[in-house]
């Protein structure tokens, strides 16, 4: 399991995507985002796009642990983009679309950390390499709602787990990726 970090639009993308191809001639792309918007959907075409034409895709942001386990083919390296898009999906599911005022986050947090528990154990599970993508959303000015507050808080309780988990992790600045974790 391959970890990598970095703010938005530090060039992760690209740097995980250079690292699979480096090792995996085939991968699995598990694209977590939901198109929800002509702005969105531009950003994916983007993205697929850039990748290579032969890349498989599977689209979606639940599960992910059993998508590892189940439709990873054998030579298959796995890039997963990106659990903080997988996150934010999921805690919109699980809320229901209820006001910020009147969630109970900690118990939001739970159903969103099992989810990470699972992919975690479906990585040291694979065979495959598993590269994945993460944003990392505490170098800035703490958010002033508090919807945003608690996701800063999931999202990075998911990234510390994630990391240890992970056997390297990379942070991505301004295009450089600089590894901080080695095996």
């Amino acid at each position: 399991m391959i970890l990598v970090t970095g703010g938005a639009r530090s060039g992760k993308s690209a740097h995980v995507e250079r690292l699979a191809a480096q090792q995996c001639e085939r991968v699995l792309y598990i694209a977590t985002s939901v198109i929800t918007d002509d702005e969105m959907a531009l950003r994916v075409d983007k993205h697929r796009a850039q990748r290579p034409s032969h890349w498989r895709t599977w689209e979606g942001y639940r599960g992910l642990g059993d998508v590892i386990r189940h439709q990873v083919q054998p030579g298959e390296g796995v890039v997963l983009e990106c659990i903080t898009t997988m996150l934010s999906n999921l805690l919109y599911e699980a809320s229901g679309g209820a006001s910020p005022d009147t969630l109970d986050f900690p118990a939001l947090e739970t159903v969103l950390q099992q989810q990470v528990d699972d992919l975690i154990a479906a990585c040291q599970q694979s065979a495959a390499p598993v590269y994945i993508v993460t944003n990392e959303l505490g170098m800035s000015i703490t958010p002033e709602n508090r919807l945003a507050r608690h996701f800063v808080d999931i999202s990075g309780r998911a990234n510390q787990k994630l990391a240890q988990a992970a056997q390297d992790v990379w942070l991505v600045v301004s295009g450089i990726g600089v590894k901080i974790k080695c095996r």
